[in-house]
């Protein structure tokens, strides 16, 4: 588990924890967003960034840097947990998404392409785009609006024979629940065994581990920026019955290269930056004896007390009441989701979700609206909401942080008058 001095030692790893280099002093639950920096990120990107040297070249500076870039993916395949297959960065995460369902819909016979109705638009999006270009018949499993998920039964009951590529939303950024990703797998392959399945793991990836081996599926992407690392790329693990498909390369190029151009050495290295931070949490929660196995730890431990703040949020801390306790307050997904992770979206009768996120930050409290909008009225338009505000936490955040939220939300509320 996470204790009180461990949590120090964890908030004394990141960039801006309790503070605004434009705002001042602030709680930060606004990861959903984009989480904190790992300082150790900062430095790296800033070491890199001065290096002219590319990848290729017969010197010292080069040999070097293919060197950081082999180490770095096999920390990455540790993360992922990929026996097999290999890991590749792109533009972002968002991009990652549109060239995989790009490339396995292109390159498969027309069918089905198969989603679902909760899915974040960087994967919905290239579906409907390549869909009618290639000759498939797009299609959504239907999402729970009550739990804010979609289950494996609903996509068992969608999936067809002929269903050739499938896109699964591992985590909603909006609802903060999680899928049963091997369990939708599995759903998907027992009636189309040979289905390519791309998974959008960008929400997922700081709060939960990552098994590409147990779920069975062939791709898996990943946003830097929201798992403590930066902007600017994307990473992805392909296994190689995808590559073998054939990826959009340089003529004459290396067949199995999914990259184009020369990458970002600091890319690579920020995100092993990553991987050693997980490494590192595991051996302080854990005793296990290998990277793999202290990264699962750590794992356990962050969903452990990302609970901890969720329940704190909903239930209440100390004297202070939860959202579950205010007449009026609605909560997306429902009040005990088990699948919930690190993320608390809700509604107020009496006052607007615009409102509230003003003044919490008034206050000094980051959080989001989240509009019903391309982003996300996929899941508040059904619920029959304009908005919502979005409270995202992850596992620096501490109690007395949701307690400093809790206090002001109650004068917020206080104040409100009925709309």
């Amino acid at each position: 588990m996470i204790t009180p001095d461990l949590l120090d030692d964890v908030r004394s790893k990141f960039a801006h924890v309790d503070t605004c280099p434009f705002q001042g002093s602030r709680v930060f639950f606004e990861n959903a967003g984009g989480a904190l920096t790992l300082n150790s990120v900062v430095e790296t990107s800033a070491r890199f960034a001065a290096i002219p040297d590319n990848q290729g070249r017969d010197n010292p500076a080069s040999k070097a840097l293919v060197d950081i870039i082999k180490e770095a993916k096999a920390g990455a395949m540790d993360w992922f947990n990929a026996p097999s297959g290999q890991v590749i960065v792109g533009e972002s995460g968002t991009e990652l998404l549109f060239r995989l369902v790009r490339t396995a819909m292109s390159k498969t016979e027309a069918g089905v392409v198969l989603g679902s109705s909760v899915e974040h638009p960087a994967s919905v999006s290239p579906r409907v785009r390549w869909a009618e270009t290639f000759g498939h018949t797009n299609l959504d499993a239907p999402h729970d609006d009550g739990l804010g998920l979609v289950t494996p039964e609903a996509y068992a009951a969608t999936v067809t024979p002929d269903t050739r590529v499938a896109t699964i939303l591992h985590t909603s950024p909006v609802t903060g629940m999680g899928m049963d990703l091997a369990g939708i797998a599995a759903a998907i392959r027992a009636v189309a065994p040979e289905c390519f399945i791309i998974v959008d793991g960008i929400q997922h990836a700081s709060h939960g581990l990552v098994d590409v081996d147990a779920a069975d599926v062939d791709a898996y992407v990943v946003s830097p920026y929201k798992m403590f690392a930066r902007h600017g790329y994307g990473v992805a693990w392909v296994n190689d019955r995808m590559t073998a498909l054939g990826p959009e390369q340089l003529l004459k190029g290396p067949e199995a290269n999914w990259e184009f151009g020369t990458r970002d050495t600091g890319a690579y290295a920020t995100f092993h930056d990553v991987v050693d931070y997980f490494d590192w949490l595991g051996g302080k929660v854990g005793s296990a004896t290998t990277r793999r196995g202290r990264i699962e730890d750590a794992g356990a431990a962050i969903k452990a007390h990302e609970k901890t703040l969720t329940d704190a949020m909903l239930h209440g801390v100390g004297n202070l009441k939860g959202l579950a306790d205010y007449e009026g307050v609605h909560v997306v997904g429902g009040i005990d989701n088990p699948a919930r992770e690190g993320l608390v979206c809700f509604w107020a009768d009496t006052i607007s979700a615009p409102d509230i996120v003003e003044r919490l930050n008034a206050e000094g409290i980051r959080t989001h609206v989240r509009k019903a909008d391309h982003y996300s009225g996929n899941i508040l338009t059904p619920l029959g909401q304009s908005a919502a505000v979005r409270v995202s936490m992850c596992h620096y955040n501490s109690e007395a942080e949701v307690a400093q939220f809790l206090s002001v939300f109650a004068d917020i509320n206080s104040k409100a008058s009925v709309k």
